[in-house]
């Protein structure tokens, strides 16, 4: 569908990818085959929001607390995470910034060797930011922002009082980057799950009863469709 220029251009979008495992079911098919089909709708979804001029796009692939799900789940999608940061885009060639987000130290070194080059290797593209976030949680990114504040301030570098809410922005994982305009969950569900606590503040919340992998480019274009209606007043009138 075409679209004029001011649908999407500049938004901020978290996306939380849930669902995969009760597609799966539904099918009689492994968890597994939810995680890649999954994987695959990941890919168009980011493609689509760079065609759409979307400024940055935040996809929750991994919580800090999905290591709670067995061993061969878990394995099966840092696997399929490896495969579409080699295969799902041709970075290279791609005006697209990446950024992961979360504790990568938990990580295979190999995955975080690639994270880290994909990462310095953008570092100058001036288009779509991807960010994807990785053994993320809402909670740990602030204590881990506070930790880094109060080290400051045990060395006398700045004063507790002194510490400002830019400051600890500046101390999230997303410093320099827009804070989600809105964030949508598909599947039905109807809470943030740990995600993007600090930031999503103001964020609207676009919820759609459709399981991710069966999301497609249509429902981004309603979900946007959704957003734009919003009136957002940040505490105002």
């Amino acid at each position: 569908m075409e679209h004029p220029k001011e649908f999407a251009e500049g938004l901020s979008i978290g996306i939380i990818m849930d669902g995969n495992g009760r597609w799966a079911k539904q099918r009689g098919l492994p968890r597994t085959g939810g995680h890649k089909k999954g994987a695959a709708v990941f890919q168009d979804i980011a493609n689509y929001c760079d065609e759409l001029g979307v400024s940055s796009v935040y996809f929750y692939a991994f919580s800090t607390e999905n290591w709670k799900r067995p061993l061969e789940e878990v394995n099966a999608i840092m696997k399929l995470f490896g495969e579409y940061l080699l295969k799902g885009f041709n970075y290279k060639d791609r005006n697209i910034r990446m950024k992961f987000i979360g504790d990568r130290t938990a990580l295979d070194p190999k995955l975080q060797k690639l994270m880290n080059e994909l990462e310095e290797d953008s570092a100058g593209k001036t288009g779509m930011t991807l960010n994807i976030a990785v053994n993320y949680g809402g909670r740990p990114e602030i204590v881990r922002a506070a930790q880094q504040l109060a080290a400051k301030a045990a060395a006398g570098e700045l004063k507790p009082e002194d510490i400002t809410e830019e400051m600890m922005s500046d101390a999230m994982y997303t410093t320099g980057q827009k804070d989600p305009d809105f964030i949508l969950r598909p599947s039905g569900e109807k809470r943030l799950s740990n995600f993007m606590l600090w930031q999503a503040a103001y964020s609207e919340l676009v919820e759609m009863d459709v399981l991710w992998p069966d999301f497609t480019r249509d429902d981004l274009d309603a979900a946007i469709t959704e957003f734009n209606k919003r009136s957002r007043r940040f505490g105002g009138i």
